[in-house]
């Protein structure tokens, strides 16, 4: 009888415990972004999947910073011919903001006209785009082998760094289901958050070799007060 008591006992502990971890770590709301380009070949696309986790740690701020943090990877566009766009997960040159992509649905449905709360962004169902001062950093890669040949790119004028026939033609921003983290390995159980970056731009997890490419492209991060940013950051959120 005891034995079956100290079992239950355990059982109930172990779930207080995945339960706490859950309610901790689990995303509020993830969000796709799409990036369309038009290029002499047709248009080239590609999409990331995000999540963004608010501080829910006990005792205010916890170890990290105040804000939400999203989590996922830059955006690679291949533009075929050795040409390349890549959204980077800041905003801005220098200085560039480096939490913005946790704040980029809120800002995306302000920017159209609705105004939400951040409990109410995972509500949303439609697309809306992403425009102006909102669209995160881009940068292209004359050698995608080679960090320090990242240069930026000006979301107005791509023809300025690929030659005619190239223009951004839209980035939108879709709430997808957050799902059953964290289980979430994609149908029913929700979209995951999108891991590539790695694999188009290998070096990308290498701190010398991220910082390079900033600073070939010239962009400075300069992140909040309470949060610190290392360059891998820019092409990566874990």
């Amino acid at each position: 009888m005891n034995f079956r008591k100290w079992i239950g006992l355990a059982v109930l502990l172990a779930a207080l415990v995945i339960g706490e971890r859950i309610y901790l770590y689990r995303p509020d709301h993830k969000y796709r972004l799409t990036v369309e380009v038009e290029t002499p070949g047709g248009i080239r696309s590609a999409s990331g999947v995000f999540s963004v986790h608010p501080n829910r740690a006990y005792g205010g701020s916890g170890s990290g910073p105040a804000g939400p943090r999203a989590k996922g990877d830059a955006v690679f566009v291949d533009l075929g011919n050795g040409r390349n766009l890549a959204m980077l997960l800041l905003h801005g040159i220098n200085p560039a903001e480096t939490d913005g992509m946790s704040y980029l649905p809120m800002r995306a449905f302000a920017a159209a006209g609705r105004r939400i709360d951040f409990r109410d962004v995972k509500r949303q169902t439609d697309s809306v785009p992403v425009a102006g001062e909102l669209i995160p950093t881009l940068v292209t890669f004359a050698d995608v082998a080679n960090p320090a040949s990242a240069r930026a790119v000006d979301p107005a004028n791509l023809p300025a760094a690929f030659g005619q026939g190239f223009r951004l033609r839209n980035i939108s921003l879709q709430i997808v289901p957050s799902g059953l983290w964290p289980l979430d390995f994609g149908g029913v159980l929700g979209e995951p958050v999108t891991r590539q970056i790695q694999t188009q731009l290998p070096w990308s997890n290498d701190p010398a070799k991220a910082a390079a490419a900033l600073s070939a492209a010239g962009i400075v991060a300069v992140p909040p007060a309470d949060a610190g940013f290392i360059p891998v950051q820019a092409f990566r959120r874990e």
